[in-house]
């Protein structure tokens, strides 16, 4: 068969680091194995039943049959901002202010397709979420790490960034409850970025992917709290892990009017919105009682601490995250996080994701889910504590 060449567009797309581990799995499960899977970051849990009625619904509708509205049906964008004023105390314009989004992830690669020009510089985590390297890359554009280190909380040092970095910068990715540390940002941290981010011109992006799972009874600030933030950008969110809902890929973004048009126009070339059954869904996920949230927090809570007791009961001790479903663990021994991990996959059949995969700073720990049940996750850990690695 004749073979086409990838654009130079295409070549210049990071690899999917996790699709080789992925592989790696399936192979071994092809195998007989039977794996611990902690490794990914996909809810295990069933979107609840009232969402889903809701779509059942919604589909035998003639209306949601016919093409959805290019920038998504009002009702949605109205149920994002109802939301955002009943959980933050955020008020937003569901017409100017709220984009409708396939997914938290294509926003993250969209906002670098609607901001940045070839050479433009954009801040990015490290070690942090793979994909907002790729809508970087798609631009030419260049990235600056910004280094997320144990003493700072895994918090960027603005101070740290060179001068001529701040100048050039144009984009600057955040993400807290953090993928993959786990940390938070308090609410003082997020008026230094705003303060920061307005000295040099710089839109703000932060991913709130996991806004709704933090612990200890802290509930997590949203960005758009803080003053002076919607006008300096926007704001990613995702229904994925607040209502499991990977799956059905809808989000939104939220925030500077200018950027929210921005992906509007962009969409509008790209798609024709998210088929409305969905969006009604999403609403009712957005509107109706919160208290299956509660539980799942209260549910990642539990699994968080059973895996901080029994990595400790191992040897293997490390510090509690405090939000994501995400825990960060050292390496033991001086292992590579990638000898580690290969390890833990052949030997105990316990899948964890190397911290490499996010970045130069990610070497030297392992990424730890929390979308298995707590029995899983202490056969995991007695599995990895008779390696004797400790």
């Amino acid at each position: 068969m004749k073979q086409y060449a990838a654009s130079t567009m295409i070549r210049r797309l990071p690899e999917q680091y996790f699709s080789k581990l992925e592989k790696s799995i399936v192979s071994l499960k092809s195998q007989g194995a039977d794996i611990i899977n902690l490794a990914q970051g996909s809810p295990d849990q069933p979107t609840p039943d009232h969402i889903i009625k809701s779509l059942q619904e919604a589909a035998t509708d003639p209306q949601f049959h016919r093409y959805s509205p290019f920038q998504g049906f009002s009702f949605f964008k109205e149920a994002v901002a109802e939301f955002y004023k009943n959980q933050y105390d955020v008020d937003l314009d569901p017409n100017e202010e709220v984009c409708i989004l396939f997914g938290g992830k294509g926003g993250l690669v969209e906002v670098s397709q609607c901001l940045l020009n070839r050479g433009d510089v954009a801040l990015v985590p490290d070690p942090g979420y793979p994909d907002y390297w790729s809508g970087v890359a798609m631009q030419e554009a260049n990235m600056h790490m910004m280094p997320l280190r144990h003493e700072h909380g895994f918090l960027p040092q603005y101070e740290d960034i060179p001068a001529r970095v701040r100048d050039e910068a144009k984009l600057l990715f955040l993400n807290y409850p953090n993928n993959p540390t786990g940390a938070v940002a308090s609410s003082a941290f997020f008026e230094e970025t705003v303060r920061f981010a307005n000295d040099h011109d710089i839109c703000t992006v932060h991913d709130f992917a996991y806004g709704a799972i933090s612990f200890d009874g802290v509930k997590h600030p949203s960005f758009m709290q803080t003053k002076g933030a919607k006008e300096n950008g926007i704001e990613i969110y995702t229904l994925s892990k607040t209502y499991n809902m990977a799956g059905w890929r809808v989000g939104f973004a939220v925030g500077n009017r200018s950027v929210i048009k921005h992906l509007n126009v962009l969409q509008d070339h790209q798609y024709v919105s998210l088929f409305g059954a969905v969006q009604r869904a999403a609403t009712t996920a957005l509107t109706s009682s919160q208290a299956g949230v509660t539980e799942l927090q209260q549910m990642y809570e539990k699994r968080r601490n059973v895996l901080v007791e029994e990595a400790k009961r191992i040897g293997w001790a490390q510090e509690a995250p405090k939000g994501s479903f995400f825990a960060w663990f050292k390496v033991p021994n001086g292992m590579s996080e990638t000898e580690f991990a290969t390890q833990l996959l052949h030997e105990a059949h316990v899948a964890v994701a190397p911290g490499n995969g996010f970045g130069e700073h990610g070497r030297g720990y392992v990424r730890i889910g929390l979308v298995n049940d707590e029995t899983k996750i202490k056969e995991a850990m007695s599995r990895i504590e008779a390696l004797n690695l400790f």
